[in-house]
C-alpha cells in the first residue's frame, strides 16, 4: 500500500506555513492519540503516520526535498541526492516520534500544568506578615493606624525592569525565551532549566546599578491600615498588592496583618461580652446599695446591689459589651461582685463586729447549713 501524501495526512495545503503545519499536527495528535482511542485499533497507525508527516514537513530542508521528490526523497531512490533511509532524524520510515511529539508537548498538555511553558520572566513577590497590637478601646471603636513595613519595593531607577535606564530585558538566545532547554537522550527528550537565564526567559545585558538587576530594593514603607471595630486576637486583615515587590516588574505579593488585642486592666473579654470584677464592701453587700462601674466606651453605668449579695454574683448591663466584627448591635457587660473583708480594724470596729457576730446566729444561712453537714459527717464516722 502506497504512502499517503504528507500534506493530506495533516490536512494542510502545500503552501502552508510552519505555524499552520504545527497547528494541524497538534490537532491530529490530539484526535489520534492511542490513549484517547483505546477502542480503535487503527488509531495507533494513523498517529504514527501523522508523526512521520510532521517530522518531515516541520524541517525546511526536508520539506523542500519532499516537495521536489515526494516520498522517494527518503527511500534511497535519488542516488544520494536526498536523505538516506535510516539517516539522522528518521526512524526507518516511521519518523522520530520523540522529536516530533516534543515540539507540541507543551501545547497538548499545557492545560494540565496551568498553561505554563517554562517562562518565569516576572515572578510574583512574596506575601508578608505584620503583627499589630491594639488596645481593647481601639478594638471597640475601630481605628486608623499607620504602620512601617520593611519590604522590597520596585526599583525607581530602572522602573522594576532590572536593566540600567529602564531598558527592557532581551530574549535569552540559548532558550529563545522559553526558560527551558531540551536535550535528546535516546528515545526521550529531557527538559531542563536554561543555564543562561536561570529560567527567566530573558537576560539583562546591563544590570541596574541601584538594584543589581533584581528590579527591586529594600525599603521601609508607611502604610495606613483601617482596623474595624470588633476585631479580636487572631483577626487577619489582607492588603492586596502591599507585600514584597515582584522580580523584574512582576506583581507584588499581599500583606497580611494579624491583630492582637492587648489585655485590659479592668475588663476581660469573651467574644462580644465583657466581664468586670467589682469589689464591694461587706456592709454594702449585706445592706444593698448602688455602685458606679466603668464602661468600655468611657462612660459610667449604675448598678443596684441587692441586699445579702455574695461574692461571685453577676449582674448584666445590656448592650455595654463589644461590637461584633460583622453585623450590628453590641454584646453585654457582666458585673461580678467581690465582697471585700475589711482589714486594719480599730479597736472600736473589732468590738462592734464581735457584738454583731454574737447577734448574727440566723444571718449566715450558708454557714449554718455547712457546719450542720460537717457535724453529721463526723457523727457518721464515729458510728
Amino acid at each position: 500500500m502506497s504512502k499517503r501524501d504528507f500534506y493530506d495526512v495533516l490536512g494542510v495545503s502545500k503552501g502552508a506555513s510552519a505555524d499552520e503545519i504545527k497547528k494541524a499536527y497538534r490537532k491530529k495528535a490530539k484526535e489520534l492519540h492511542p490513549d484517547r482511542n483505546a477502542d480503535n485499533p487503527e488509531s495507533e497507525a494513523k498517529f504514527k503516520e501523522a508523526n512521520e508527516a510532521y517530522e518531515v514537513l516541520k524541517d525546511a530542508d526536508k520539506k523542500a526535498a519532499y516537495d521536489r521528490f515526494g516520498h522517494a526523497a527518503f527511500e534511497g531512490g535519488m542516488g544520494g541526492g536526498g536523505p538516506r533511509p535510516g539517516g539522522a532524524g528518521f526512524g526507518g520510515g516511521g519518523g522520530d516520534f520523540s522529536s516530533a511529539f516534543s515540539d507540541v508537548f507543551d501545547d497538548l498538555f499545557g492545560d494540565f500544568m496551568g498553561g505554563q511553558r517554562g517562562r518565569q520572566r516576572a515572578t510574583r513577590g512574596s506575601d508578608l506578615r505584620y503583627n499589630l497590637r491594639v488596645t481593647l478601646e481601639e478594638a471597640y471603636s475601630g481605628i486608623q493606624k499607620t504602620i512601617n513595613v520593611p519590604t522590597s519595593v520596585a526599583c525607581s531607577a530602572c522602573e522594576g525592569t532590572g536593566a540600567e535606564g529602564g531598558v527592557e530585558p532581551t530574549t535569552c538566545p540559548t532558550c529563545s525565551g522559553m526558560g527551558k532547554v531540551r536535550a535528546q537522550q535516546g528515545f526521550f527528550t529531557v527538559e531542563r532549566t536554561c543555564p543562561t537565564c536561570s529560567g527567566m526567559g530573558q537576560i539583562i545585558k546591563d544590570p541596574c546599578k541601584a538594584c543589581g538587576g533584581a528590579g527591586r530594593v529594600e525599603k521601609d514603607r508607611a502604610l495606613s491600615v483601617n482596623i474595624p471595630a470588633g476585631v479580636e486576637t487572631g483577626t487577619r486583615i489582607r492588603l492586596a498588592g502591599e507585600g514584597e515587590a515582584g522580580m523584574r516588574g512582576g506583581p507584588s505579593g499581599d500583606l497580611y496583618i494579624f491583630v492582637e488585642v492587648a489585655p485590659h486592666e479592668l475588663f476581660e473579654r469573651d467574644g462580644v461580652n465583657l466581664y468586670c470584677r467589682v469589689p464591694v464592701s461587706m456592709s454594702t453587700a449585706a445592706l444593698g446599695g448602688a455602685i458606679e462601674v466603668p464602661t468600655i466606651d468611657g462612660g459610667r453605668g449604675r448598678v443596684q446591689i441587692p441586699a445579702g449579695s455574695q461574692s461571685g454574683r453577676q449582674m448584666r448591663l445590656r448592650g455595654k459589651g463589644m461590637p461584633p466584627l460583622r453585623g450590628g448591635g453590641h454584646g453585654d457587660m457582666f458585673i461580678e461582685l467581690a465582697v471585700e473583708t475589711p482589714v486594719n480594724l480599730t479597736g472600736r470596729q473589732k468590738e462592734i463586729l464581735r457584738e454583731f457576730d454574737e447577734l448574727s446566729e440566723d444571718n449566715n444561712p450558708e454557714s449554718k447549713t455547712f457546719f450542720s453537714s460537717v457535724k453529721s459527717f463526723w457523727d457518721s464516722m464515729k458510728g
